[in-house]
């Protein structure tokens, strides 16, 4: 860590021991206090020529107040002394004016996080425009000439940032990060005699130098748009269903959403009072862990400082816990996990093959490379979904399909999946391959 840097984080730090100092003079219940400084490059091209670019810096200090089940914020980006205590004094005055929530109040002080050690998410990448402008225009142009079809580019997109997060509490709780993330995108359009198609790829990583190279993004995003030319309508029909590595990501995402505590103590789930019940197949589970070195989402503590930690979230495709905050853990009489923020770096169990053999196993039917809208409700767990993809005989790819929609509930789609492939998507904070459905409802024709 650099000289500047070890200075900023001392500054922030200062910033929120200061803040919480303020909070206890005025005799409140409890204070948290979050501060964020981020930076970086942003650049965007089309045809090689430059669109946007953009530098980001920017940051503020919020607070938010506890006193009598009553909970006040407030916000300030000027960090001065006087600054601090005016939005300390503005937050308790908010409380002041809000009903009382028994509910309301920092995690327990027992939870809070006690190591905190270096989990390699930080790479910072010194890159000027120049650099960046031409790394986009190449991922263009690898685009262009992936295929003859491939006629015109929606642009190219390379980002570059870096982030330093503070946090504190009145359980004398302090802790920081820092992190870096990196991404590069590319959309390309392709056209035949039928029409027009475009599509895209996109690489992300916390080492500049772990992303995959433009022209391999590039290469990419024209062969998936040149894939989709010449799509068909099929017929309404019942088939099995395999869904991409990218898809599979949604899919199983709904699942955060219906375990998380503010669907389920709003009764908004799906899955209310599922606690140990059998959502999925046997072979199916799903571990956190939030320590991996180097990841996209490794933290040893949540948004409220409550120490992260390594568990089963669906076991033998048992769901084993839900996802849970300092506030929806009280309003459910239960315990929390430590997800004020989101998932830690989900693990996928797999028991199928590459995608090849996937295809192979689904032998007749759709396989689902896009989604389109939002129609999936989390609520009653039902999906309707447009899509594109690709229809498949004996094992092997036909013709591109699109204009169809894909439709089934997501209850029983979990339990009727019937493997995972081994070809992880590794963009996400969710590792997991394509999933193949034993059969769903396909609108055509």
């Amino acid at each position: 860590m650099s000289e500047r840097l070890a200075q900023q984080r001392a500054e922030l730090e200062q910033a929120v021991g200061r803040a919480l100092e303020e909070a206890a003079k005025l005799g409140l219940d409890g204070a948290e206090v979050a501060v964020q400084k981020q930076q970086g490059l942003s650049v965007s091209t089309r045809l090689g020529e430059v669109e946007t670019v953009e530098f980001n810096k920017d940051g503020a200090l919020g607070i938010s107040v506890y006193r009598d089940g009553c909970k006040g914020n407030a916000s300030t980006s000027d960090l001065s002394a006087d600054a601090i205590r005016a939005a300390v004094q503005a937050a308790a005055t908010i409380a002041s004016q809000t009903s009382a929530d028994q509910y309301n109040g920092l995690a327990e002080a027992a939870q809070m996080a006690t190591e905190i050690g270096d989990l390699d998410l930080y790479h910072p990448y010194d890159i000027d425009p120049q650099q960046a402008v031409a790394l986009a225009a190449r991922a263009e142009q690898a685009a262009m000439a992936a295929d003859k079809r491939i006629v015109n580019s929606d642009g190219a997109t390379l980002n570059s940032h870096e982030s330093l997060k503070v946090y504190g509490n009145s359980h004398g709780f302090i802790g920081s990060g820092l992190s870096s993330r990196h991404s590069l995108s590319c959309v390309a359009i392709g056209q035949d005699e039928q029409g027009m198609e475009r599509d895209y790829d996109y690489t992300v990583a916390r080492r500049f130098e772990d992303m995959l190279t433009p022209e391999q993004v590039g290469h990419q995003a024209g062969l998936e748009t040149a894939a989709r030319l010449g799509a068909r309508k099929i017929d309404t029909c019942n088939v099995p269903v395999l869904f991409s590595a990218a898809q599979s990501v949604g899919l199983i995402s709904h699942l955060i959403g219906a375990i998380s505590g503010a669907s389920l103590y709003r009764n908004a789930s799906f899955l209310t009072d599922s606690l140990e019940q059998q959502l999925f197949p046997e072979w199916f589970a799903i571990e956190e862990n939030p320590h991996i070195k180097g990841a996209l989402a490794s933290a040893y503590f949540d948004g409220e400082g409550v120490a992260t930690q390594r568990r089963q979230i669906i076991e033998a495709g048992v769901l084993k816990t839900y996802l849970l905050t300092a506030y929806s853990a009280r309003r459910l009489k239960m315990t929390n996990t430590g997800h004020a923020g989101g998932i830690y770096n989900w693990q996928v169990n797999r028991n199928g093959g590459d995608l090849k053999a996937m295809l192979k196993q689904l032998d007749r039917g759709l396989y689902v490379t896009d989604l389109m809208g939002h129609g999936v409700n989390g609520v009653t767990g039902d999906y309707s979904r447009g899509a594109a993809g690709f229809w498949v005989e004996n094992g092997e790819i036909q013709f591109p399909v699109h204009e169809i929609t894909i439709a089934g509930n997501l209850k029983t789609m979990y339990r009727n999946m019937v493997a995972m492939g081994s070809d992880v998507d590794p963009r996400h904070s969710l590792a997991a391959g394509p999933i193949l459905l034993e059969s769903m409802k396909v609108a055509g024709n």
